[in-house]
């Protein structure tokens, strides 16, 4: 049950942006352990001016192409889990989409399930999804 927002400076097509979209969750069932229909994202287009960041910092360049996905995950994953996920998210976008990993950073939040709603006013119990 992750939420995750994908913030990236203007300039991407609409379609790239569907292709990327699609590819991160891909990636998220199967790496991370997501269930197929739990797909939850928000993408945040930014001006330029807007996305500051740092161009070398623990990488060798980021540019305009800079992506940041902030997870937001409900379950606790491995150390293990977690590597994996960022090295074949990074892989993928580089061969699909051509987006040079330098470009990429991956933020994992996790917290518990009692602290998601998905609706009809109801706290989500993790017995319930099994």
């Amino acid at each position: 049950m992750p939420l995750t927002r994908i913030t990236l400076c203007e300039g991407m097509s609409d379609a790239h942006l569907q292709q990327l979209s699609a590819l991160y969750h891909q990636t998220l069932v199967e790496v991370f352990e997501v269930p197929l229909e739990d797909k939850f994202q928000i993408l945040e287009i930014l001006p330029a001016s807007a996305l500051i960041y740092d161009p070398r910092y623990q990488t060798g360049r980021r540019d305009q192409g800079f992506i940041l996905f902030q997870i937001l995950a409900g379950k606790v994953r491995s150390t293990a889990t977690r590597e994996r996920l960022y090295a074949r998210l990074a892989e993928r976008l580089e061969a699909e989409l051509g987006i040079h990993p330098d470009n990429l950073m991956v933020v994992i939040q996790q917290n518990d399930a009692e602290a998601w709603s998905f609706g009809q006013g109801r706290m989500f119990r993790q017995e319930v999804a099994s």
